[in-house]
C-alpha cells in the first residue's frame, strides 16, 4: 500500500482530535515502527505539516489547524520511477551534476517548487520494470535488515548466494548493491543489472552499517566521458545509439560518449558498426580481448581433434 494512504489516515486522525502515533500508524497498517517513523518524518520535512507531539497525550496534532495535506495522488508504479529517478539523479556524478542533484532532491520532496531550466536536457536513465522490481526489493530488504538469496549473473556465469545487502549506490551510470555473504568485513558491490532474481528471506541480520560501509561514502570524482568515433553502417536518426549519447555525427562517422570501458566493450561485441576508428587504446583493447577469445576457441578446436 501507498505510504500516501498511511498518511491520509493518519492526517485524518489528527482532525479527529484522536492524537495518533507511529504505534497506532504500524497497527493499523501493519508496518514496522520504524516505517510509521519514516512516514510521520515525511510528512513533517516533505509535506511540511506542523506536526507537533505532545507528551501528555502520546500524539500527535497540529500546531497550525489550517494546514492542509497537498494533493498527491500517485500510483505505486509512479513513485517506484520517481524514486529510482531520485536515486539516479542524486549520485549522478558527471557533467553538470550539482544541478541534477537538485533536481533530486525536488523529487524526493515531491514539492511543487519550479525546476530550475537547464542549458541541456536531464540525463536518461533506463527504467525497466525488472531493475525497478529489484530496486524496490532490495530497497525494502536494506530497511529491514533483512537477508536476501540472489541469483546472478556475471562473465564468469551464473550462481546463487545468500545475501545481506547494505546499501545501493550509482557509480558512472549504472548501479550497485554493496552487502557481504557470511562476513561483514568482507563487502562487495554487484551490479543490478547482473541480477535474474532476488528472493526476500524471514532471516534478518546484524551490521553496523555507519562503519562498514565507510569505505563506500568516499565522493566520486566528477568525470567527463569518453568519445569513441566509430562507422556505424547508418546514419542514426536520435542522439542516442542504444542507449549510449551520441555527442556529434558526420555522416556515417559517429561521435559516441561512454563512462564504462567494461561495459561498452561488452557492447561493441554484440552491436553492428562498421569500424572502430579511435580512440586508439580502445582500439588495443578490443584487439586484445578478441585474440584471448581467438585462442581459446584455437585451443578447443585443438583438444577437440585430439
Amino acid at each position: 500500500m501507498s505510504n500516501m494512504h498511511r498518511i491520509h489516515w493518519f492526517d485524518e486522525q489528527i482532525r479527529s482530535g484522536r492524537f495518533p502515533n507511529s504505534s497506532w500508524l504500524a497497527r493499523e497498517f501493519e508496518i514496522s515502527r520504524r516505517q510509521a517513523q519514516r512516514d510521520i518524518e515525511y510528512m513533517a520535512i516533505s509535506l511540511r505539516a506542523p506536526l507537533l507531539y505532545l507528551a501528555k497525550y502520546r500524539g500527535y496534532c497540529y500546531e497550525d489547524q489550517t494546514y492542509r495535506l497537498p494533493h498527491l495522488y500517485m500510483t505505486e508504479e509512479e513513485q517506484s520511477v520517481l524514486k529510482y529517478l531520485a536515486h539516479r539523479y542524486r549520485h549522478f556524478n558527471h557533467e553538470q551534476s550539482d544541478v541534477v542533484k537538485r533536481v533530486a532532491h525536488l523529487l524526493e520532496r515531491f514539492t511543487a517548487e519550479e525546476q530550475q531550466i537547464l542549458s541541456r536536457p536531464l540525463p536518461t536513465f533506463a527504467a525497466s520494470p525488472k531493475l525497478l522490481q529489484h530496486f524496490e526489493l532490495l530497497s525494502h530488504a536494506i530497511t529491514e535488515s533483512l537477508k536476501v538469496h540472489m541469483y546472478y549473473r556475471d562473465f564468469s556465469g551464473e550462481r546463487q548466494f545468500p545475501w545481506c545487502p547494505l546499501k545501493i549506490i550509482s557509480q558512472y551510470n549504472a548501479d550497485y548493491v554493496i552487502g557481504y555473504e557470511t562476513d561483514p568485513v568482507q563487502q562487495s558491490a554487484i551490479r543490478l543489472e547482473g541480477i535474474v532474481h532476488v528472493r526476500l528471506t524471514d532471516e534478518t541480520f546484524e551490521c553496523n552499517s555507519d562503519m562498514q560501509l565507510s569505505g563506500w561514502e568516499e565522493p566520486l570524482p566528477v568525470r567527463k566521458p569518453f568519445v569513441a568515433e566509430i562507422r556505424l553502417k547508418e546514419v542514426q536518426q536520435t542522439e542516442q545509439w542504444q542507449g549510449y549519447r551520441i555527442r556529434d555525427k558526420q555522416d556515417q562517422i559517429h561521435f559516441i560518449e561512454f563512462y564504462d570501458t567494461e561495459a561498452f566493450m561488452q557492447h561493441l561485441l554484440i552491436s553492428e558498426w562498421e569500424e572502430l576508428i579511435s580512440p586508439g587504446w580502445l582500439r588495443n583493447k578490443m584487439q586484445s580481448h578478441a585474440n584471448v577469445i581467438l585462442n581459446r576457441l584455437h585451443n578447443s578446436n585443438h583438444a577437440h581433434v585430439k
